[in-house]
């Protein structure tokens, strides 16, 4: 099988190590402006600078979202941008706006153009367009199915590469273009700004009755209509290998290191045993469960994914205890305490591959319990803990 690039986010600095640390090939992530996460940490010019001189240590390529649609005082900015990108050794740039991209060949012509989802691209034609205007891969929509990518891949050029998302959040508008965030909040979706009103829970008022307000529901839980499941697609990484497709992203810029640890390192392991022709080992699908998420479910790709519509909270059946942040040669760790468990509490050590085995990176376990850490630093020699 083709080599397939594991594409991790990376919102701050510190997600960008977890995601080197735990296998990813390239990484994408925004500055300041221009990108579809205003809420992610994001890079200001010397951080970013400092991020791909860390990734080309590691030998993973840096991809930088400039994919909302600028108004014309924001396109003023961007060359300044674009030349930065060009010069600091940027792989390449995500971009939706054909103007963004006219823009990108005149001031960055040493950056692969990546045409962003939100340029939905759902047919080959489509495709073909945009790698006739330059573009070197293609995002392709997230409402595609499997048989649809495989159509794609046989009419698109074979040097045109396609991307796909294989994990994280869905949203319930085709491909990101809502405006129900605009037109409530104030707050701009293609602008990177989303409040995700389809995660709020909806009444519904007749007309003649103002202030009465009927819920849409079965039961008392109540249900949130517009509410999407994750994707998750760790079970059919061969499938996707096999239709053609050159790339998988995982979704969540603004999610916490530990997720991007944990669902990297998930993914890493589950392509390598792909392309190897070998099953997934179950402790990996056990793995993404771990972490933050709604109810799973494939997306589009084997046909209509359905809803949960009973609630929106997140499943968090485990909880991140402490982060490791220095290891001494003993095996003796520093640790940075995120929340509380008691003595008693069963806890997990999770390590990756480029850290020694002496030293995890993170304590979580599964039993949300109410005391502080007290002793647990005192006691465990992380250099004799399985990893």
């Amino acid at each position: 099988m083709r080599k397939l690039e594991l594409l991790a986010p990376a919102g701050d600095m510190e997600r960008l190590k977890m995601a080197i640390a735990y296998g990813a090939d390239a990484v994408y992530l925004a500055g300041e402006s221009f990108g579809m996460r205003s809420f992610a940490g994001n890079f200001d010019e010397a951080s970013l600078s400092e991020a791909v001189g860390l990734c080309k240590e590691s030998g993973v390529l840096v991809h930088v979202t400039c994919n909302t649609m600028p108004r014309n005082e924001e396109v003023a900015t961007l060359p300044r941008w674009l030349e930065l990108l060009n010069g600091i050794g940027v792989s390449a740039v995500i971009l939706a706006d054909v103007g963004v991209l006219g823009l990108v060949k005149k001031y960055a012509p040493a950056l692969n153009v990546h045409v962003s989802t939100q340029a939905c691209v759902v047919n080959y034609e489509a495709a073909c367009a945009w790698h006739d205007l330059g573009a070197s891969r293609v995002i392709l929509a997230r409402e595609l199915s499997l048989q649809e990518i495989e159509e794609i891949r046989r009419k698109v050029p074979s040097e045109l590469e396609l991307e796909v998302f294989a994990h994280g959040a869905m949203c319930v508008s085709y491909s990101g273009r809502c405006l129900l965030s605009n037109y409530m909040t104030g707050r701009d979706a293609n602008r990177g700004a989303c409040a995700q009103p389809c995660r709020f829970e909806y009444a519904l008022m007749e007309e003649k009755r103002p202030g009465e307000y009927f819920p849409v529901f079965e039961d008392e839980q109540g249900t949130y209509i517009m509410n999407s499941r994750d994707l998750c697609m760790i079970d059919h990484i061969s499938d996707l290998i096999q239709v053609g497709v050159n790339s998988l992203k995982i979704e969540g810029r603004a999610k916490s290191a530990y997720y991007t640890a944990v669902v990297t390192g998930a993914y890493r392991h589950g392509i390598d045993a792909a392309l190897q022709g070998e099953p997934l080992d179950p402790v990996w699908r056990n793995e993404v469960t771990k972490v933050s998420h709604r109810h799973y479910s494939t997306g589009f790709f084997f046909g209509q994914p359905g809803q949960y519509t009973e609630n929106s909270r997140y499943v968090r059946d485990w909880q991140v205890v402490a982060m490791v942040e220095s290891c001494t040669p003993e095996g003796l760790a520093t640790l940075s305490l995120r929340n509380k468990f008691q003595k008693g509490d069963l806890v997990e050590l999770t390590f990756s591959n480029a850290i020694t085995k002496s030293c995890a990176t993170f304590i979580t376990f599964a039993d949300l319990s109410t005391s502080f850490l007290t002793n647990l630093i005192k006691k465990v020699d992380l250099g004799k803990a399985a990893p």
